[in-house]
């Protein structure tokens, strides 16, 4: 009789035939896919057919344009955290503390922590100093004593970013300074008459705002460092500022105590004024924080107790989409994972909230300072942990338990 050959089993089809095949299955069936034979699960686990289903997750590391910021991770591991994003997974840790001045909120002499991340460092403003920390190997803290303390200012530090091994810091005392984290290079100037409440670096510019109710617009370049090259009369305290991705503009965040938008952009080489934001903003609306996720799309929030989402190449009179806080309280910060989460810090209790903008409700929210209350001044998060400095710790979120 003719011999019978059984047919090659599915696994045996060339790898490209069975990545294209493995490329309709959804994140549940490759991870049963894995679990049939070695060979399968090297497959499965390939970056390619994750990166198509991490987009459509929470704080996955890609971008709406597809852009990866953690390339390194394996996209699998990263859709698994992502769920612990989404259903509020984590392990919970007090991790800094410092003693709080018990005085009125944004007065110069109340302790507003703010900080940056920066691959293995954390930087942390307390009172005066900035000070760097080195990140746990796991991630779950910090070491013990900072690796660097960067100084410079005679009063507290308001707010400072870190761009291109460069820390630009605004003090109380009125100040801008200027530090190279990798050496002794640093540079001091006097810029405000009062609290430089934000700044922002980009492009070799600095843009400060400030409780003088004005703005400006700072030259880097050789033989020009500190030169003021346009001072913006915004006629209210700025509370928060930020340069666009393009570097032809910046935006300000005021006090609206006036008449005038809350929310206005400027053109950054002529200081002009370009458009304002919104037309409908109460009297005391202030928008304490702002951020750009790209040129176009821009992220505010505030003592309105709103999230505004705005669209400048679709309409500068109205946001196309806003989320308010459930507990009608005012959001100090905002963070956005530039695609569809975002994470935001309230002044009351210290709660840090997680919306995912394909929903209208709240997604989750953690509650980090009890019975004491306090906002959330300032947070951060990578892929796995987020961080969130109030009046007198620092906390962190570990959603890789």
């Amino acid at each position: 009789p003719p011999s019978f050959s059984p047919p090659s089993p599915l696994w045996a089809l060339p790898e490209e035939l069975l990545l294209l095949i493995c490329s309709y299955l959804d994140a549940q069936a490759l991870g049963r896919l894995g679990q049939v034979c070695r060979r399968l699960r090297f497959l499965s686990s390939r970056d390619l057919l994750w990166r198509r289903i991490a987009r459509g997750c929470l704080n996955s590391g890609f971008t709406q344009l597809g852009t990866d910021l953690a390339a390194g991770i394996p996209v699998k591991e990263r859709v698994k955290v992502s769920q612990n994003w989404r259903h509020g997974r984590c392990r919970r840790e007090t991790v800094l503390k410092w003693k709080c001045k018990q005085v009125a909120p944004f007065s110069s002499a109340f302790l507003m922590p703010w900080m940056e991340l920066d691959g293995e460092y954390l930087y942390l403003s307390q009172a005066e100093n900035i000070q760097a920390y080195r990140l746990c190997p796991d991630g779950t803290g910090l070491q013990r004593h900072p690796q660097a303390i960067f100084s410079g200012h005679q009063e507290d530090v308001c707010r400072f970013v870190l761009v291109n091994s460069h820390i630009v810091s605004g003090g109380g005392d009125g100040n801008i300074v200027l530090h190279k984290i990798h050496g002794s290079y640093s540079v001091k100037f006097s810029a405000h008459e009062q609290e430089v409440n934000c700044v922002d670096f980009q492009g070799g510019l600095i843009v400060s705002g400030s409780r003088d109710r004005t703005a400006k617009v700072w030259s880097l370049s050789a033989g020009r460092v500190g030169q003021c090259l346009h001072t913006v009369q915004t006629e209210d305290r700025v509370w928060s500022i930020a340069i666009s991705p393009l570097l032809s503009s910046f935006v300000t965040g005021t006090a609206c105590c006036g008449h005038t938008s809350p929310l206005r952009i400027w053109d950054l080489e002529s200081g002009q004024l370009l458009t304002c934001l919104g037309t409908d903003f109460h009297r005391g609306a202030g928008v304490l924080d702002v951020f750009y996720e790209t040129p176009s799309l821009l992220l505010s929030c505030g003592y309105d107790t709103y999230i505004r989402y705005w669209d400048i190449r679709t309409s500068t009179r109205k946001c196309v989409q806003e989320w308010e806080e459930p507990h009608d309280s005012a959001l100090y910060c905002i963070r956005s994972d530039k695609n569809h989460m975002i994470a935001s810090g309230s002044s009351y209790y210290g709660v840090v909230r997680l919306w995912d903008k394909r929903q209208t409700r709240c997604l989750q929210s953690f509650h980090l300072s009890s019975p004491t209350s306090s906002p959330v001044y300032c947070l951060r998060f990578s892929t796995t942990h987020l961080y969130a400095a109030l009046a007198s710790a620092l906390h962190v979120l570990d959603f890789t338990a």
